[in-house]
């Protein structure tokens, strides 16, 4: 059952507001996602978590919230240094405007407080642009290479199994596709998410192989390039906190979503340099089934992407500014879907 509390607009203006106080004269920007809003002011960005229930991330209650806050800072500090600063707190004042990072009153939300880096730098900014080149995605490489070797290695129970699951978990969008695509696109979901079972029963035991090779690790979870900055050295952002299972996973599902991403943006000459600077400082590719995963994990990563736009579909609503720009974001992700289940199993 998905729950969603969506934030009024009054008390966003009025967290907004508040924030114009505590940094008069700046201009307050106001981001938002299906699970957070980021507030950026000149020199610092702030998320505030939204109080939503999708099932695989429950933030409803303020305690769940702090510590999601909490967690952010702890897990991205692995990756980043000097840019998450802490968790401030959020009160409600008596005449019903709020303060920032307060000392007294009554605490009604919690944010992650951050640096504010160059937006412009942003990967996909970038990507956009036709701007990222060969040596900033080897020097990424290098840098992800050496997080992967020393970050924790975990165990999941039943790998095929976990996977399984969260694949078929587009089929809870089953009828949004239907309303943009047609039937076809809700039978082609369900023979899809059958064949991605089929396969991983199939490999079972070389996912269970991997693990024990120490490939399972704790990662980031989200390794798009919209959680990149390429500045002097890489920045990489963002990791996810609300669900441990979707940052405890195989390295190349880690590295399946980077690559993924740029086959969306139709480099495919920055994946070679990508991986073929990774696989030089960290081998995880070590026999030809290997392979087949790394494509399968492309494959599930194309339905992540399309699953959270759909979830982004079924927040908007026709007049809002950005709806069209997710409806073709949907369909691109949809095609690469499409592609990636071909090239697998042709």
């Amino acid at each position: 059952m998905i729950i969603y509390h969506k934030m009024a607009a009054s008390r966003i203006k009025a967290l907004q507001a508040g924030l114009e106080k505590r940094y008069p004269g700046e201009e307050i920007l106001v981001i938002q996602t299906h699970i957070s809003i980021i507030f950026l002011v000149d020199a610092y960005a702030f998320k505030v978590k939204k109080a939503v229930n999708f099932g695989f991330i429950n933030s409803l209650t303020l305690e769940k919230r702090k510590f999601f806050c909490e967690k952010e800072v702890l897990l991205n500090n692995r990756l980043t240094e000097g840019v998450y600063l802490g968790v401030i707190s959020i009160c409600k004042r008596a005449d019903n405007t709020f303060a920032w990072d307060c000392k007294a009153g009554e605490i009604v939300e919690y944010a992650v407080k951050m640096n504010r880096l160059d937006t412009g730098k942003q990967m996909d900014v970038l990507l956009e642009k036709g701007m990222v080149f060969p040596a900033q995605m080897e020097q990424l490489a290098q840098q992800l290479a050496v997080f992967h070797s020393f970050t924790d290695t975990v165990r999941i129970d039943n790998p095929a199994r976990e996977l399984s699951f969260a694949f078929a978990d587009l089929i809870n969008q089953r009828d949004v596709m239907i309303d943009f695509f047609g039937a076809d696109a809700g039978l082609t979901m369900e023979a899809a998410v059958e064949e991605a079972e089929n396969f991983l029963q199939s490999n079972k035991y070389r996912l269970e192989e991997r693990q024990e090779q120490g490939f399972v690790i704790d990662g980031h979870g989200d390794l798009h390039s919209g959680n990149i900055f390429l500045l002097e050295e890489p920045v990489i952002f963002d990791c996810i906190d609300f669900n441990d299972a979707f940052r405890r996973l195989d390295v190349l599902n880690e590295l399946a979503f980077l690559c993924m991403d740029l086959n969306f943006y139709g480099r495919t000459d920055l994946e070679r340099h990508f991986l073929t600077t990774y696989l030089r400082h960290y081998p995880v590719i070590v026999e030809d089934a290997d392979w087949h995963l790394f494509r399968f994990f492309k494959w599930y990563r194309a339905n992540v992407r399309l699953k959270v736009n759909l979830l982004g579909l079924r927040d908007k609503v026709p007049t809002d500014s950005d709806y069209q720009i997710i409806k073709d974001k949907v369909e691109e992700y949809w095609l690469l879907f499409k592609v990636y289940r071909h090239l697998l199993f042709s």
